[in-house]
């Protein structure tokens, strides 16, 4: 993402625009879905008032008939929900009530969106006059290539989901993973065409939308991917609804929102892929109505943390040849508490890790501590083997807080996996290494990147070692001297003022 920012697209920056127009004039709470609902509201209607033109021209008269939209994909949008007349009345006292009435009369045409969309629009605190400018931006933007409007307006919807996330800090990271983790898991691996895709924790769904990118990329057919996803929060759950509708993926997310744990709706499902970005360090999470459950193969998670439920819980969905990749705190990798060294171990001893990439730090707006991507795999091409690969020096920083990796870096990533499936990679001090679960097992079962990698080689610069001790001691007795020289001065200015040290 470093290499071509989502800012620098122009239509999303304009729509992000429209959105700061509401600060100030709306709770913190609702901005975030007044914009994604208008949003979606102008998307279905652009895409509407292209097929009933088509219609219109083919003179047959099925402008009006809901199954000729719906058999291609399209949500039919009844006439006072269309964006024409939302414009039409942007400045009317009324237009919350009109813009609310607008998503049930979509609600009730479309029954995959039922009780989706926002409908806070008649809220007294948003300011009406402002809600009708947002309107007019959203009006005056230029859609007129409408066999683009699909992406762009998908494009649209993920930037604003980024910025969210960034402007809401710590709740922000429930609804977004950073778009260069998620091209990162998807690059390693490699869904491909007809595949099963799940996600437990799915968010806004950007695990999919980048699954479905990569096999379009590769000569596949975006629609040709099942999508199975689970979110227990409401909003958030919505927000993925809308966003698989703006993408055209047909997803599954359960007929309502629920905690993955206690209401498994997918309890049978066996997938190829599973990409997840659980919360991290979750608690509490259930444990003592989950004491049985089918799913701790390898043993009861502790209550103090759902790390390896979640991971448990994702290789009891995997199909014989599945494969899964998420994103988990630093923590268990090496965690010894609750049982957690047990469970680790036993998973690794039944050769389900593939690799583990450790990751720098200020990838996530919700939190700054650093990450590790677990590769796991049912059937994995080198047997009793895991490669490691430390990525903690790799990304730049795009503002004060925030660092993403660039393409080059996440191909380098992605490479050296490959390399290590097909028996081809080299160890790279510092970089990778691929070890054996004897090797594993040396170091106690942990999976810390570090330990297996080494220090990678410094360059000589040719000062032989003891010229160059005796010239950093000097340097740094100077700068002893310089120290004390300082701390005088400063005991005599505050004694000139009465203050003793």
């Amino acid at each position: 993402m470093a290499n071509k920012s989502d800012a620098n697209l122009g239509f999303e920056k304009q729509i992000w625009d429209a959105a700061c127009v509401l600060w100030g004039h709306i709770p913190a709470a609702d901005y975030r879905k007044v914009i994604v609902g208008l949003i979606f509201l102008k998307y279905i209607s652009t895409a509407f008032e292209k097929r009933y033109q088509e219609l219109v021209e083919e003179g047959d008269g099925f402008e009006d008939d809901i199954d000729a939209y719906t058999m291609e994909n399209i949500f039919f949008v009844p006439e006072k929900a269309r964006w024409e007349y939302i414009a039409q009345n942007a400045h009317k006292p009324e237009i919350g009530i009109i813009i609310d009435d607008a998503m049930r009369a979509i609600e009730e045409q479309n029954g995959s969106l039922k009780n989706v969309l926002p409908k806070n629009y008649a809220n007294p605190d948003l300011n009406k006059n402002v809600l009708g400018d947002v309107v007019d931006i959203f009006t005056n933007m230029d859609m007129s290539d409408a066999n683009e409007s699909k992406d762009l307006l998908g494009r649209t919807y993920e930037y604003c989901i980024q910025q969210f996330a960034a402007k809401e800090g710590q709740s922000g990271g429930e609804f977004y993973t950073p778009k260069s983790i998620v091209k990162t898991l998807v690059e390693v691996l490699r869904p491909f065409d007809n595949c099963r895709v799940y996600d437990p924790c799915c968010g806004s769904g950007g695990m999919f939308v980048q699954s479905a990118k990569f096999i379009e990329a590769h000569s596949g057919n975006r629609g040709h991917i099942s999508v199975y996803g689970q979110e227990a929060q409401a909003d958030t759950w919505k927000m993925a609804k809308m966003n698989m509708a703006i993408r055209g993926i047909e997803a599954n997310f359960g007929p309502y929102h629920a905690d993955t744990f206690s209401e498994d709706l997918f309890p049978h499902l066996k997938v190829d892929f599973i990409l997840a970005n659980p919360p991290f360090n979750y608690h509490p999470w259930g444990q003592e109505k989950l004491t049985d459950d089918i799913r701790w193969k390898f043993g009861l998670p502790p209550a103090s943390n759902a790390n390896f439920a979640w991971i448990q819980h994702m290789i009891h969905h995997l199909a014989p040849n599945g494969k899964i990749g998420l994103v988990l705190a630093n923590g268990a990798l090496s965690s010894q508490t609750g049982g957690e060294g047990q469970i680790r171990q036993k998973i690794i001893e039944a050769d389900l890790v593939e690799a583990i990439v450790a990751m720098p730090t200020q990838l996530f707006y919700s939190v700054t501590i650093p990450v590790t991507l677990w590769f796991i795999s049912k059937n994995k091409k080198q047997k009793g083997k895991t490669v490691f690969i430390d990525a903690r020096k790799m990304g730049n920083l795009v503002d004060r807080k925030h660092r993403d990796l660039s393409d080059e870096e996440i191909k380098r990533i992605a490479d050296t996996v490959e390399q290590y499936q097909n028996g081809t990679l080299e160890d790279v001090k510092g970089f990778c290494a691929v070890k054996d679960i004897a090797e594993i097992e040396k170091q106690d079962f942990i999976l810390t990147p570090g330990r297996y990698v080494g220090i990678e080689d410094v360059e000589d610069d040719g000062e032989p070692f003891e010229e160059k001790m005796a010239r950093l001691t000097s340097e740094l007795s100077d700068m002893f001297a310089k120290s004390h020289e300082l701390e005088d001065e400063i005991r005599k200015k505050l004694g000139a003022i009465g203050y003793e040290i």
